[in-house]
């Protein structure tokens, strides 16, 4: 078995604000709930990966902070800039050394193997920075840096042909429970048939997409 080395870095942003495009999705859901148990089954299947020695949550909500620290992440205070990337950024510079990974937080379908393989994949020579995109292909959900490379984010819209702009390469692996990252109530129904981490099962089991009838 390849070496468990690798930190993992994921940043949580406040529940009352975080996956917007999520709000209102699920009839009787409170929002701050659905987005805090896509992270937590994110947080827990990285926790149960082989390849990852420590999780570093990045985040300012005390809620979030307090239930996946509970799960055995360290919490990182967030930064004074808002945003993903200086998150990223926060987080990277609290490693004491060894190969860092930023990691999105909504991937509630995410199997600790799926995981393992990209990260091995992703090892190599020193300096190399790599990513793997979501399943559109326009959006990253992993970005890799090996010792002696900076993380470099460049998350956000675009961000699969930023990050290779930027000199990462791209990692091709299928890992569909990796790339699936959860934006919409679409994202939600594919992560669903994929198998949802037991946190979103919970919150979600028995709710209706708002607006469907009854």
């Amino acid at each position: 078995m390849a070496e468990r080395n690798w930190t993992v870095v994921v940043p949580v942003k406040r529940l009352g604000s975080a996956k917007s495009r999520l709000r209102g999705a699920l009839d009787g859901v409170p929002h701050e709930l659905l987005a805090l148990a896509l992270a937590e089954d994110t947080v827990e299947a990285v926790l149960g990966c082989p390849a990852v020695r420590e999780v570093l949550v990045v985040t300012g909500d005390p809620e979030a902070a307090r239930t996946l620290g509970r799960l055995g992440a360290r919490i990182v205070p967030e930064p004074p800039t808002a945003g993903l990337n200086p998150a990223f950024a926060r987080g990277a510079a609290a490693v004491s050394g060894g190969p860092v990974a930023a990691l999105t937080a909504d991937l509630p379908a995410l199997r600790p193997a799926e995981l393992a393989e990209a990260l091995w994949a992703a090892a190599g020579p020193p300096g190399v920075r790599r990513f793997v995109a979501d399943t559109p292909g326009t959006g990253t959900v992993l970005l890799t840096a090996a010792p002696g490379a900076a993380l470099d984010p460049r998350f956000g819209p675009h961000s699969a042909a930023a990050h290779a702009a930027s000199g990462a390469r791209p990692l091709t692996g299928g890992w569909p429970t990796l790339r699936r990252d959860v934006d919409t109530l679409a994202d939600l129904r594919v992560a669903l048939a994929l198998g949802l981490g037991r946190h979103t099962a919970a919150v979600t089991r028995g709710a209706a997409p708002a607006g469907a009838e009854r």
